[in-house]
């Protein structure tokens, strides 16, 4: 046969055949090859055996190996064996469809198809130099080794994923859909059943129902015992249903959210694509009957027939993709789709952006696009990545997640949309202020999208872990060629192109595009397995710590009925009874007594739970408040700890500039008039009074002009003067900040793009002032006079020094252009040389000169909640600045330790001896009425905890602002620990709180934080719950949920947590109460709390207010209830006793269902319209919220008191009636003794209540009315003649006297010697 490499010349050998598809494998035996181990960039050893299936080769890949890199043409045929272990080397190593989408190459037979292997290294990614070689690599030795999905059906969704654009996806990758929901059609019941019966008293009628269904131990009728408890269930399954369906509903909402996606299709028609598959299918089983020793003109035959096909598909079919926009839902979104994204739109998926460009511009092309192919999108890249190579020596060390070592085009370094960029606001992922830079790929940038079809991208397994991406993108481009298709085939791998993907180049779910620029995105990761998804728990079932208090009582009630039932069945002997066994007889007591646990009880309380809900629903003072867990509202007044985020929910996350100081004055509020005027005098460049006449420009040396004010200004003034002027440009120029220009309804504005809202609030200051920026490039920046509208300041960019976490402080160096402002930015007009700086306090005060006011007037601002940057500039001569930067380049080459390197070099040659300008305080603007809320909060023994992802500096800030912290209290820094640091230091960094926890308060940072709770979480958590408020920055989602179960652990107290962003849901989850906002950017918190609200000031009225009436009325309805059972049981031990211990019932059937409902029912009920004091009384005395904390309202002091009350009367009431009608089983003394109790429930009822309400009055007479009104039809039960004489009614009073007076004597003296503190607040 011929030589492989034969196969690549004009005049390899003919073969006339049919077009297929089949791909024709040789065995590694024909080759005369021996095993041979796998390329070294595998998993481990790989080793091929002869005679195997899986060692056969694609003819395919044989082509085309010396184009891969694999098999160059040799001019000497020695070299066919080399030539032939490169194909081997590229056949275990090569890339193979995983299953997500079909390769553009020829299918594999089913016997040799090979398993793509995943690699368990990325080091090509994570290596600088190999990710560097690879970056634009139009011959690439290897395929990039990034993780790779298998190709089985065993795989899972963890795995990683390749992904090719356009393509339906495999169904393991979950549906793009939010859910909410506890419960699913299937699990509904079994969840809720079990939780229903996990409460001890449903198990006990559970028991007390199934006991009905043994003749020996009924008593009346079943239904007595089955309803009730069926009924309860029904209520609370329909409770928990409603809920339920309701956040279906909210979910379906969301999910409905319509969003563009790019269609690429394929104008072939389905049936020749099915004609191609079935030639396939046909070749495939040809070729497994005819075995490994077919001839050569056969094997022959099928590739010349297969680079035939190549090369008709080849011609134009780079153009022959249609692209179609259409509308979608979210949750229709698949993986591989293409999105379209425009400002302030929310990103619905995972995403890695492929295209960016401004809004005017567009993106997709239209059916006019003509002209234009794949060979100039691949020049277009081609040129980008020269344009680049002079940034590439900084990336060779560039790790692909460590922002410190990130290329250095921020906005400031390109022009919007120019290449690929974009801004996200992420804080409702993360919780950061900061807007993040997002680039597109230089390999797609300039695609056209019909070009994405030919895109491939490999990316990681899905991850919680937002600031972490690692990935590759492959560009295979098919140009419109003549000729054959070997000669196409060639020039398809030649200019095959490969690059990496970082966290750069992502847009995560449920953050917002912030700049005007749309964005096309591929998905990559959708629904569950989505960042945002991944870092949030699954919802829980919320238990109230008010149930789980009557659920202990409930014990203590059964314990006591049942050593009632052995006290009676003992004191008539165990072996004197001869109708039934005793063991029978204590379990007829049992359930004779069995009203002492009233299953009415949670009837009661859920339908109070629905009450208080519809009042918050219904609070005009809380509009649009939603409660999405009805079954929890008592614990909005037991909360004592307070988790709150920062951005959204205390402030609002948009920065003002309130304050300057210059030396010796400082400006703010109405006093920026006087700036106004001093900037308007120092930027007069020519006449005013000529627009023609072109002005010149202002350089910092350009001496002060003061000709406009009329007068001759003092030298004080002129000083001043120029000191603002100074400020106000070195504000204007050191920044970040690229402007744009948008329409609105026809009018165009400026608007600013920076990743910090800090420096976007400086450069509207500055603009307000009358210095406006309007242009930013990476090259140069130039400013206008507001007054006049001209332009007033150029200067080239020579460096940039963008902030860090670390370094606290940015800088820029500019050359500032000397003449008029006609002359154009690029000519040879330069002049002086400036180096600006601004930065921390804390890092510039070792920086600028020497000064007597920084420190005192940074620690004012500092109070007064300010974010303070200190602003300083030195003038750089030339030969200071060459030498600069020779030595910067020299340490940007390094390719260790480069980053100090670099910074070394900035520190001795520019950060020293700067010159002071000024000071400013930026405030972040916080929500309405966030202070006076967090002082009452406070003020009501409420601890509260901010847990933001934002930097120290600015939770410190937010902190002071808010009041979160008081003047009177030290905050405590603890920041940088490590998994290194020694324990002594840690625990040492705690000791300063334990000295003093009740005026200090802890800030600490993420990774500190977490180096507690992973090392010392039991010392960390029992001092700073001690602490009045905690600061934690950087936080991710995982660690503020942590905190709220930890909290809820170690202290047993109850737990509300308060957030507005996706970040948040986890933390308002894992708490007892969950509060969400509804933010600006998204709905997630709300959509995931037990109760949502618009405003962070409505929940102090949630708390304080709703909280405290909806705890004390269910403590009051609660123990009612339980006394209404005590005491007919009291009655029934009575009776029992006076029958000689028989266990027989006193009140059967009708009577026994009738008190619990019909007759006491409304007026018990009515207790939840009750208050003991008034919403005014409740905001101005908070500390009367404390005392609900301590559970007073229900504890087991008030439920014995109760339990004393209840055997009084029921003593009182069933012993009297046996004695003055002298009987003890008769007509008469059951009239006597039901008519008086449910006399005495009644006048109970009216004697508890605090404030009357008509609902009260009204079910107190109507109960009444309708019990007089029921009495004629009780024949069964009561003697008719005797209930209406003389004889009855002093009975009924007497003895309904003797039963409520001593007890409602009690406690009008208590009232008088120890008043409760809601008497005391009203005087009484």
């Amino acid at each position: 046969m011929s030589k492989p490499h034969q196969y690549h010349q004009p005049n390899a050998p003919d073969s006339p055949g049919e077009d297929s598809d089949s791909d024709i494998a040789l065995d590694v035996d024909e080759l005369g090859l021996s095993r041979r181990k796998a390329d070294d960039g595998l998993d481990g050893p790989s080793q091929w055996h002869p005679g195997s299936p899986d060692n056969r080769i694609p003819l395919r890949n044989l082509r085309v190996s010396r184009n891969r890199g694999f098999g160059t043409q040799r001019e000497h045929d020695g070299d066919r064996e080399a030539d032939t272990e490169g194909l081997l080397q590229h056949h275990s190593g090569g890339r193979v469809s995983d299953g997500n989408l079909e390769d553009s190459a020829p299918l594999l037979d089913s016997n040799t198809r090979s398993t793509a292997r995943r690699n368990s290294s990325d080091q090509s990614l994570r290596k600088p130099s190999s990710r560097l070689a690879r970056l634009f690599s139009s011959t690439p030795n290897k395929p990039p080794p990034v993780p790779r999905e298998r190709h089985d059906s065993s795989s899972t969704t963890a795995t990683s994923r390749s992904i090719t654009i356009g393509q339906r996806p495999p169904p393991r990758f979950p549906p793009n859909s939010v859910s909410n929901a506890k419960y699913t059609a299937w699990s509904f019941l079994p969840r809720t059943l079990y939780n229903e019966f996990s409460f001890f008293f449903n198990m006990y009628f559970l028991l007390v129902a199934l006991s009905q269904l043994i003749p020996p131990l009924r008593i009346g009728y079943v239904s007595t015992y089955v309803v009730p408890l069926v009924f309860v269930l029904s209520i609370t399954l329909g409770k928990e249903a409603i809920d339920d369906i309701a956040r279906r509903r909210r979910d379906a909402e969301a999910n409905k959210e319509a969003y563009t996606v790019l269609r690429l299709q394929d104008p072939v028609s389905p049936s020749k694509r099915k004609g191609k598959k079935n030639r396939t299918a046909r070749a495939c089983k040809k070729r497994d009957r005819s075995g490994i020793a077919s001839s050569y003109s056969g094997r022959l035959d099928a590739i010349e027939e297969e680079e035939e096909t190549l090369g008709q598909e080849g011609k134009g079919s780079s153009f022959e993709i249609q692209v179609d926009e259409l509308s979608i839902r979210s949750r229709d979104i698949k993986v591989g789709d293409v999105v379209k994204l425009g400002k302030d739109q929310r990103v619905p998926a995972d995403l890695v952006i492929l295209k960016s460009s401004s809004a005017e511009s567009g993106l997709v092309a239209s059916s006019s696009l003509q002209g234009q192919s794949s060979a100039s999108a691949i020049s277009g890249i081609g040129a980008d990545t020269a344009s680049h190579s002079q940034d590439l020596p900084s990336l060779s060390t560039t790790s692909g997640n460590d922002e410190s070592m990130k290329p250095r085009n921020d906005p400031a370094d390109v022009e919007a949309g120019g290449t690929g960029e974009a801004f996200l606001r992420t804080d409702q992922l993360d919780g950061e202020t900061d807007w993040k830079l997002r680039l597109a790929s230089p390999l797609t940038q300039s695609l056209d999208p019909r070009e994405f079809a030919r895109l491939r991208i490999a990316a990681g397994r899905p991850s919680k872990k937002v600031n972490e991406f690692v990935g590759t993108i492959e560009y295979t481009p098919r140009e419109d060629l003549e000729g054959n298709g070997i000669a196409q085939q060639e020039s398809q791998s030649q200019k095959a192109m490969s690059a990496p993907l970082t966290i750069e180049n992502t847009a995560w779910a449920n953050t917002v595009l912030a700049s005007n620029v749309t964005v096309l995105a591929v998905v990559v990761y959708t629904g569950a397995q989505t960042r945002q998804a991944m870092s949030t728990t699954p919802p829980r079932s919320k238990t109230g710590l008010l149930d789980c208090e009557i659920n202990d009582l409930t014990k203590i009630l059964c314990a006591l009925t049942l050593t009632l039932s052995i006290v009676l069945v003992a004191l008539e002997g165990f072996e004197n009874r001869e109708e039934m066994k005793w063991y029978v007889a204590i379990t007829r007591f049992l359930i004779l007594f069995s009203t002492i646990i009233p299953i009415s009880l949670r009837v009661n309380l859920d339908m109070g739970k629905s009450v208080y809900a519809w009042f918050i629903e219904r609070d005009q003072g809380i509009p649009d408040t939603v409660v999405r867990t009805s079954t929890i509202p008592e614990e909005l007044g037991r909360i004592e700890y307070l988790l709150s985020d920062k951005t959204g929910t205390l402030t609002q996350n948009e920065m003002e500039l309130k304050k300057i100081h210059v030396g010796t004055v400082s400006y703010a509020n109405e006093a920026m008039d006087e700036v106004s005027s001093y900037v308007r005098q120092g930027f007069v460049t020519g006449p005013a009074n000529d627009a023609l006449q072109p002005s010149s420009l202002v350089t910092p040396l350009s001496s002060y002009s003061n000709a406009s004010t009329g007068h001759q200004s003092t030298r004080t003034r002129r000083e001043i003067g120029s000191r603002v002027r100074d400020l106000v440009l070195a504000l204007a120029l050191c920044h970040n900040v690229t402007p744009t220009t948008e329409q609105e309804h026809g009018r165009s504005f400026t608007t600013y793009q920076a990743s910090s809202p800090d420096e976007i609030a400086i450069v509207r200051w500055t603009e307000q002032v009358g210095l406006r920026l309007i242009h930013r490039d990476r090259k140069s920046i130039t400013l206008q006079s507001v007054e006049t509208s001209r332009i007033v300041v150029r200067a080239r960019i020579l460096e940039v020094f963008p902030f860090t976490s670390e370094g606290k402080r940015m800088g820029i160096v500019l050359q500032f252009l000397q003449g008029d402002e006609s002359l154009n930015p690029t000519a040879d007009n330069a002049g002086e040389i400036w180096f600006y700086q601004k930065g921390a306090d804390t890092v510039m005060t070792s920086i600028v000169a020497a000064n007597d006011w920084l420190d005192e007037e940074t620690a004012n601002m500092a109070r007064e909640g300010f974010r303070t940057l200190v602003v300083g500039r030195r003038r750089l001569s030339a030969e200071h600045y060459q030498e600069f930067s020779s030595r910067y380049k020299e340490a940007s080459l390094s390719l260790q330790s480069r980053d100090v390197r670099m910074a070394r070099v900035v520190r001795e040659h520019l950060e020293s001896n700067l010159e002071l300008l000024g000071v400013t305080g930026v405030e972040d603007k916080l929500q309405k009425d966030v202070k006076p809320s967090l002082e009452l909060l406070r003020n009501a023994g409420i601890k509260i905890w901010m847990l933001t992802g934002d930097k120290v500096e600015t939770a410190r800030c937010v902190a002071v602002s808010a009041k979160l912290v008081s003047r009177t209290q030290y905050i405590h820094t603890i920041t940088k620990l490590t998994p290194d640091t020694p324990p002594a230091s840690a625990l040492d960094a705690l000791s300063l709180l334990r000295s003093k926890p009740d005026s200090t308060a802890l800030l600490i940072d993420g990774d500190s934080l977490s180096y507690f709770l992973n090392h010392h979480r039991w010392e960390f958590i029992s001092i700073a719950v001690l602490l009045p408020a905690v600061i934690a920055c950087r936080c991710s989602p995982t660690q503020k949920a942590d905190i709220a179960y930890l909290i809820r652990q170690f202290t047993k107290k109850r737990v509300a947590c308060i957030g507005d962003g996706g970040n948040d849901v986890s933390m308002i989850q894992a708490a007892d109460v969950g509060v969400g906002i509804v933010g600006k950017e998204g709905r997630q918190a709300s959509l995931a709390a037990d109760f949502s609200i618009t405003s962070f000031h409505h929940l102090t009225k949630l708390l304080v207010w709703h909280g405290r009436n909806s705890y004390k009325r269910s403590a009051k309805l609660a123990q009612f209830i339980i006394h209404r059972g005590l005491i007919i049981s009291v009655c029934q031990t009575i009776y029992s006793i006076a029958a000689h211990y028989e266990p027989n019932a006193l009140y059967r059937d009708w009577l026994l269902v009738g008190y619990a409902t019909v007759y006491t029912m409304a007026p018990v009920f009515s207790l939840v319209l009750d208050k003991d004091v008034d919403e005014g009384l409740a905001n101005l005395y908070p500390e009367l919220y404390k005392e609900l904390t301590h559970g007073q309202s229900l504890s087991y002091r008030t439920f014995f008191v109760w339990v004393a009350v209840s055997i009084y009367q029921g003593s009182i009431i069933q012993g009297l009636s046996q004695i003055l009608v002298g009987s003890v089983d008769s007509p008469q003394m059951v009239s006597v003794s039901f008519t008086v109790l449910v006399i005495n429930e009644l006048i109970m009822v009216a004697c508890e209540i605090v404030t009357w309400h008509r609902i009260m009055v009204a079910s107190l007479l109507g109960t009444a009315a309708i019990y007089v009104g029921s009495v004629p039809f009780l024949g069964g039960y009561f003697d008719l003649a005797y209930v209406w004489s003389w004889g009855f009614a002093w009975r009924v009073a007497a003895i309904s006297a003797i039963s409520l007076i001593p007890p409602y004597s009690v406690k009008i003296l208590r009232r008088t010697l120890r008043p409760p503190s809601y008497r005391k607040v009203q005087g009484l």
